[in-house]
């Protein structure tokens, strides 16, 4: 179910294939993404702007809370940047389900540098639950 669930949401997901983004691992409540880092995503500093770790992270945790045929929501997330990323990196986002409450749900999502494991931020996302199934009928 949870593979059905990610093929069916990644057909739909231009954010994720436009900028290179795989997802790599599903099973109920995880989700594994990987994205590769371009020159259009460093900043004026040199580094990865932090909305491209954020929208790696928030991917991950999309699909890890879609992944028992209900559409669900972000209803809120928050980030923390760790460490520096940079042009030509590869990143991971792991992200777990941490619990499932009524119509909502808490996740987690490490982000890290596949080269040396280096974690780059830690993402933590609420869900929520609406009655319509990700897979189409």
């Amino acid at each position: 179910m949870a593979r059905r669930c990610a093929e069916a949401m990644y057909e739909r997901d231009t954010a994720a294939q436009r900028l290179g983004i795989e997802i790599t691992d599903v099973s109920p409540g995880q989700a594994r993404a990987h994205m590769p880092v371009s020159a259009a995503m460093v900043n004026g500093h040199g580094v990865v702007h932090g909305g491209y770790l954020f929208l790696l992270a928030d991917t991950a945790f999309a699909y890890a809370c879609n992944t028992y045929d209900a559409v669900t929501v972000a209803a809120a997330a928050d980030v923390v940047f760790v460490a520096p990323a940079y042009d030509g990196d590869m990143l991971e986002a792991f992200a777990a389900e941490r619990t499932r409450f009524g119509r909502s749900g808490v996740y987690d999502v490490t982000v890290r540098r596949t080269s040396d494991a280096t974690v780059i931020a830690e993402f933590r996302g609420t869900s929520r639950t609406r009655p319509n199934p990700v897979i189409p009928s």
